[in-house]
């Protein structure tokens, strides 16, 4: 069979070649091509285009990239129509790919939509048009499956796939990744400041500003390859902080291996989560874009942790509060307050057992291919 999938993000690419992997054992004569990344090339097909060209966050800089982003748009839809395959699979990434699913639609094309669109925090109206548009939806979060029924539709709840990805991971000692990565003897702190450059480059500063008052402790830059190690290094440069290291392919052996962790708000904070390493989560937009996104968002949280527990287990420092003084409190309070850590990793074992089994991966695959056989 043939399938075609859009990934537009780093964890769309994760959750997609884990997704790939599945659908392989299930069907031996499975073709892909792929809008996505390295770790979807890595299980073979054909890629048309990296997420890295597709990545833009936020009302502003979609405007801005309006142009670029109506190109691919065109250019995908075309490119379906002449790989002509058996299934279309969408994960996430929504402004984008309800346009193909749309199309697609038309075109007489069984559409899959794996990881839903998050239409319980805002834009509530688009569920019309997905259940027009989307012939089988597959969710990760448990409380996705009761939004959808509100509004008539019947979806398939697969579990979250960071479950398994998380539990096959084969970490590394603390004297091997200390040896690996040329550091001292001291405890680490993960540092994640995001998968986009605008993204990046507005949270990183205030990361490594704070990272200064924190002689004693390594902090550890999980790097996107897409960026390269100029973007950072071209960062670090401005603050030249010595115990600052940028690393690369690492990011769930550095943050099993950390004492705590700064997390940009995205899938990197329930990663974190499920492999325990106390946080503080951070996120900061343009001004425009944070306006309007106060003003249509529906949710209390933008963490997928407390929004998944729906209490907050985990700080979230926000637009004007993320700043150095407050991510040194909460940094202080992750490091030397055991109580406060304590409380937080059992808000992690609260969280696991919510999500439920693994096997997400393995059970999507299976909805997938059962359904473009049929």
């Amino acid at each position: 069979m043939k399938y075609y999938i859009i990934a537009g993000e780093a964890s769309g690419d994760l959750h997609a070649s884990n997704l790939m992997k599945k659908i392989k054992e299930k069907d031996d004569d499975a073709q892909f091509r792929f809008w996505g990344g390295d770790l979807m090339l890595k299980q073979g097909g054909e890629q048309v285009k990296h997420y890295k060209d597709l990545a833009f966050m936020g009302f502003v800089e979609v405007l801005l990239n309006i142009s670029t982003i109506l190109k691919n748009i065109s250019f995908c839809k075309k490119d379906i129509v002449n790989y002509n395959p058996d299934v279309l699979v969408l994960v996430d990434y929504p402004g984008f790919n309800l346009r193909i699913a749309e199309f697609a639609k038309k075109r007489g094309i069984k559409v899959v939509y794996y990881i839903s669109p998050q239409v319980w925090a805002w834009k509530q109206g688009r569920v019309k048009k997905i259940k027009k548009i989307v012939d089988k939806m597959l969710v990760i979060l448990p409380f996705e499956k009761d939004f959808y029924k509100k509004f008539g539709m019947d979806v398939d709840f697969v579990g979250h796939p960071l479950l398994d990805a998380i539990r096959e991971e084969k970490y590394s000692t603390f004297e091997e990744f200390r040896r690996k990565n040329g550091l001292n003897g001291n405890p680490v702190v993960a540092v994640l400041p995001g998968s986009r450059k605008q993204e990046v480059k507005k949270m990183l500063g205030v990361m490594l500003k704070t990272a200064a008052g924190y002689k004693k402790y390594n902090f550890i830059i999980c790097g996107v390859n897409s960026l390269g190690k100029e973007f950072y290094d071209s960062i670090l440069r401005q603050y030249d902080e010595k115990n600052v290291t940028v690393v690369f392919n690492q990011t769930h052996d550095v943050l099993y291996h950390s004492k705590a962790a700064m997390v940009t708000s995205g899938t990197a904070t329930l990663e974190t989560a499920l492999i325990g390493t106390p946080e503080v989560v951070c996120y900061k937009g343009g001004r425009i874009s944070y306006e309007i996104a106060k003003r249509v968002i529906k949710v209390k949280y933008i963490s997928l942790v407390n929004l998944i527990m729906d209490e907050e287990i985990v700080k979230e420092l926000i637009q004007d509060e993320f700043n150095i003084e407050n991510l040194d409190y909460e940094l202080n309070g992750l490091l030397n307050d055991e109580d406060y850590r304590q409380k937080i990793i059992v808000g992690y074992d609260n969280l696991r057992e919510k999500l439920g089994k693994s096997g997400a991966s393995e059970k999507a695959a299976g909805i997938i291919v059962n359904f473009a056989k049929q």
